[in-house]
């Protein structure tokens, strides 16, 4: 496996030039995971929270951004000492039961989040174009299946992470230029809340912050320089170096995810207005970007869509590639059915949505209902010395990390009862 696995990850084998992959891991795999943090249901998600609730659900981002810390550095540690991905490693080591309800239901999940992506993308060619959103979802998904296959997506990624970064920057420096109860909002950061009716919006801000489908593509990006054939090390350098990694890009994640709802709860809720609509959500950055703010936060949504639908392509395609215990190539015909079958699911699906926003609200939510299958079965592959020998988990990490499964698991089930 080892000898032709960068070929076929990176492609060079077939195209001569690095793929997606090889530049996101260059980049940092916690980056990419906070690119996602920026995606359109995120973007949703955010602003229903600020514009209903105001302040009083920012302990879900706080919450949210730190269980993601701890999970996605565990899965990391996965893909660095086994060199294996999540998938791969839950189809070698789970039972053929388990490992095709994780990886299928992870599949299901990651539908949603390409819809999510597509949809945000369309939501976008409307307001720049006045193209229809069926339209425009084809549109943006045949423009992501075309960056996917023919690799040509590494040309671009910077720019577009560079670009959807300075729209984050811009939410981050508005709430300077806005009134903000600060000590409300500090308040609101620690304290658990769950005001009536916010059920839904909590599950959907969890599912937009710790989605199940970049755990699946962190353990593959970062396992791919195979870390476990240098010795060790090369292997407890690199663990150190991924948690520095890591937190650094979760936090400001956190701060760009926070920055959001405040700027929701300050422009929109203390005046009574629920944001029902992404361009109506434009109107926060106004005061920082004044009558232009309409065509740049339409970019910045049309290139946080296409940015994050090829990585959510990515993650499909790496999770049918584990089924088939194989690493990640959008070549070989396993890893290039999932991204095709993910991106035909997630249109044919928006085909069927008749309320845009509440669509990708929902899109995040059924994310979080996902995850408790993925964390405990990630629990139980990281805290196997058969799987991870020496660098399995500790007892106190595995106690948090139970603890983070069971908190996600009765969100869920507040969801499902209609809490």
């Amino acid at each position: 496996m080892s000898g032709s696995f960068s070929k076929r990850v990176f492609g060079s084998h077939h195209t001569g030039h690095s793929s997606g992959l090889e530049i996101l891991k260059a980049i940092g795999p916690g980056l990419l995971v906070t690119v996602g943090f920026i995606d359109p249901g995120n973007w949703a998600s955010n602003m229903a929270a600020g514009s209903q609730f105001g302040y009083s659900l920012l302990w879900v981002v706080t919450l949210s951004t730190l269980m993601l810390i701890v999970l996605q550095h565990n899965v990391a540690h996965l893909g660095i000492v086994t060199g294996r991905c999540l998938a791969e490693a839950a189809t070698e080591h789970l039972s053929r039961p388990v490992s095709r309800l994780l990886l299928w239901t992870a599949f299901a999940a990651t539908v949603a989040t390409t819809m999510a992506e597509v949809l945000g993308g369309a939501v976008a060619l409307q307001m720049l174009f006045g193209l229809p959103i069926r339209l425009g979802s084809i549109l943006v998904a045949g423009v992501s299946l075309v960056l996917l296959f023919t690799n040509s997506y590494q040309h671009i990624e910077r720019w577009i992470i560079a670009f959807v970064s300075l729209i984050g920057l811009a939410f981050l420096v508005e709430i300077l230029m806005v009134q903000v109860n600060w000590p409300q909002a500090a308040f609101s950061w620690f304290v658990p809340t769950i005001p009536a009716k916010s059920i839904t919006v909590v599950v959907s801000v969890l599912g937009a912050v710790v989605m199940p489908h970049n755990l699946f593509l962190h353990s593959e990006i970062i396992q791919a320089s195979h870390y476990e054939q240098q010795g060790e090390d090369v292997i407890r350098k690199r663990l150190d170096n991924e948690f520095v990694d890591t937190l650094f890009s979760m936090g400001v994640g956190w701060a760009i995810n926070s920055a959001m709802v405040i700027l929701a709860a300050s422009t929109f809720y203390e005046q009574g207005i629920v944001i029902d609509d992404l361009a109506l959500a434009a109107a926060t950055l106004e005061p920082i970007l004044g009558a232009a703010a309409r065509l740049i936060f339409a970019i910045a949504l049309l290139l946080a869509g296409l940015s994050s639908s090829v990585t959510a392509g990515m993650a499909a395609g790496t999770i049918t590639s584990g089924i088939a215990d194989e690493p990640y190539d959008i070549h070989d015909r396993h890893s290039s059915l999932g991204v095709l079958s993910c991106f035909v699911a997630s249109v044919a699906v928006i085909f069927l949505i008749q309320n845009v926003f509440q669509g990708l609200v929902w899109s995040q939510a059924l994310l979080s209902l996902q995850l408790p299958i993925t964390i405990f079965c990630q629990i139980w592959l990281t805290s196997s010395h058969k799987v991870m020998g020496r660098y399995a988990n500790g007892p106190g990490l595995k106690v948090l990390l139970v603890i983070i499964g069971i908190v996600v698991t009765v969100l869920n089930v507040l969801l499902v009862v209609g809490i």
